[in-house]
Order: C-alpha cells, then sequence, then structure tokens
C-alpha cells in the first residue's frame, strides 16, 4: 500500500510539471483530473509495464532496453485514452540560439511526442525516486 501511494504521489508531481516541460502535454480540468489521471498511471505502471516488459524482452534485448521508452509511450497513449482531458498533440520547438550555436526547429509528430513525453515522464519518475531514496 505504501509503495502505491508513493507512486501516486510520484506520478501526481510528474504530471503537474509535464505540461510546463513538453508542449503538446494538456491537462484540463484541474486537480481531479490530475489526481485521477495519477492514481491511473501508478496503477497501469505497477500492473501493465511488468507484462508489457515481458512480452518485449527479446526485442528489448535488442535494442539493449531502448525499446522500454516505447513500452512507456504506449501506457502514456492508453492514459490518454483512459482519461480524456489528459492530451498529447503534435508540437514544435522553434529554432534558438545558445552561445553561438543554432538549434533548428524542431518538430514532433504524434508518435515522437508520445515518446519524448513517456522519456521526459520516465526521466521525471527516477529523479523524484532518487531524491526520495
Amino acid at each position: 500500500m505504501k509503495t502505491v501511494l508513493r507512486s501516486i504521489g510520484i506520478y501526481l508531481l510528474a504530471l503537474y510539471f509535464m505540461p510546463i516541460i513538453v508542449p503538446g502535454f494538456t491537462i484540463e480540468g484541474g486537480f481531479i483530473t490530475l489526481f485521477i489521471g495519477a492514481i491511473v498511471l501508478a496503477l497501469m505502471f505497477l500492473i501493465l509495464k511488468p507484462i508489457l516488459n515481458i512480452i518485449s524482452f527479446p526485442v528489448n534485448m535488442l535494442t539493449l532496453g531502448l525499446f522500454s521508452i516505447i513500452t512507456n509511450a504506449f501506457i502514456l497513449y492508453l492514459l490518454t485514452i483512459l482519461v480524456p482531458n489528459i492530451t498529447v498533440q503534435p508540437f514544435a520547438y522553434p529554432r534558438t540560439y545558445i552561445s553561438g550555436f543554432i538549434i533548428p526547429r524542431i518538430f514532433f509528430n504524434t508518435f515522437f511526442a508520445y515518446t519524448y513525453s513517456a522519456f521526459i515522464l520516465s526521466c521525471f519518475n527516477s529523479g523524484i525516486r532518487w531524491l526520495i531514496k
């Protein structure tokens, strides 16, 4: 029970910061939607993620673990289906200049928006879990 509550709290915090970090990630409906999304996401990561990891084990071994980002993107896609007020849309980062380096405009279509959002979500989740320990 303690693990489930901790996961819900971490995903609540992660979902709160996702629209700030990722431009295409939107949450409408306030705290209720955020809380429901955190509960659904925590349960999917605790129940569905191990099943998907077992199914995708051979592909995950071939890609040296990079396929786990795709399984996280799939779980995030299921979250947007189960909680309709959470959406991931295609977006673009504008062209920027940083210390003389030119970073061109980067456009993310729907698949890469889910993949990028899942990557940021897993990094945020790992960072918060590391800070808690």
